[in-house]
């Protein structure tokens, strides 16, 4: 029997997790494995430009990025290996991908304040600020690589210090080609759901649809109030959540037998390692979204319903150490539903 507590060792709140970097400008908060130990090849970031505000252009040396735009109008620009330039305009539901080593910004262009939820594809993503990275170097060398007099580099203020949040001067720079579409960039809430029900649906973020992903994906799952995410286990990939909106139940197994119960409200985070079964219910009156996050560019995952349908009766007797009169009629499930509807009370 399961008791529900409002924490585990699974979840936490990404709303008041580290801070990374806090003022007028906006903030930066994260959920680590400094922070959340159990987390491996995964953390989340969650970032607040308010208008005119900008994350400095820099890189991560360890993690390829997944981000997803909550609400805003930003401007990205993206300098990927080969001298490759990009700049593109993302608005709320679209998302973008910067790999690991990749230099790119993130900068407020609208009247509102711009909200993202990022994925880094390591449990302590390690960052480059380019501003803090020119504190690295002397003038001369500095001078040199750019053909200049070293006196003309002793004017820029730097030192290794990264400024992670600025203030843009003037009027944004955008260019025409910003408005064109770009292969970092994916409108997930765009496309038509990939599994709809009447309980709820998903739109998916996977290489099959968006072929820049190489080792992470992530799921746009919706579910009404009488809907229920079925038992279920990924075999090969991690699962990192974060509730964009409602409230909802999650319940987990350890590989020791012991049970992790524990609900979750907008802003919380949860992480799942692979093949751990796990199971999450709406507990509120209103659809909940969550932003699901995999390690894998297309997560596979086991369903309990087809789990039942694989194996005789009399194989499932043997395995409930039950009578074979006892067992309940399972219906029969060939491919298993994402989400299903909850007809029984919650307990």
């Amino acid at each position: 029997m399961t008791t529900s507590v409002s924490r585990s060792s699974h979840t936490a709140s990404l709303h008041h997790g580290e801070i990374v970097e806090e003022s007028e400008l906006g903030s930066m908060r994260r959920v680590t494995a400094d922070n959340l130990p159990i987390l491996t090849r995964l953390s989340i970031k969650r970032v607040l430009l308010h208008p005119g505000a900008m994350r400095t252009p820099h890189w991560h040396a360890n993690a390829n990025e997944l981000t997803y735009c909550v609400s805003g109008t930003a401007l990205v620009c993206i300098l990927d290996d080969h001298s490759r330039f990009s700049t593109f305009i993302v608005t709320a539901g679209q998302m973008f991908y910067a790999a690991s080593g990749s230099l790119h910004h993130i900068e407020s262009i609208g009247e509102d304040v711009a909200e993202f939820i990022i994925a880094f594809r390591h449990e302590r993503p390690e960052d480059f600020g380019f501003g803090a990275t020119m504190g690295a170097f002397s003038d001369a060398v500095l001078g040199n690589t750019y053909d200049l007099p070293a006196a003309d580099l002793a004017r820029i203020r730097r030192d290794t210090t990264d400024r992670k949040l600025a203030a843009r001067t003037g009027a944004p720079d955008i260019p025409h080609s910003a408005y064109f579409d770009d292969p970092h960039k994916f409108d997930i809430e765009a496309q038509a759901p990939g599994l709809n029900y009447v309980s709820g649906n998903a739109r998916f973020a996977r290489d099959q649809f968006w072929p820049v992903l190489k080792d992470i994906s992530m799921y746009s799952l919706r579910v009404s109030e009488d809907g229920m995410r079925e038992p279920h286990w990924h075999p090969a990939t991690a699962e990192m959540g974060y509730v964009r909106r409602g409230d909802a139940r999650m319940t987990v197994m350890n590989p020791d037998g012991t049970l992790d119960t524990w609900t979750m409200t907008a802003g919380d985070m949860y992480f799942i390692p692979r093949a751990y079964p796990h199971h999450i219910e709406n507990i509120g009156t209103d659809e909940w979204h969550f932003l699901i996050f995999f390690d894998q560019p297309f997560p596979a995952d086991i369903g309990y319903r087809a789990s039942a349908s694989a194996y005789s009766r009399e194989v499932l007797a043997a395995t409930f150490d039950t009578h074979i009169e006892d067992l309940p009629r399972f219906p029969f499930t060939p491919a298993d539903p994402l989400i299903v509807t909850r007809t029984n009370p919650v307990d």
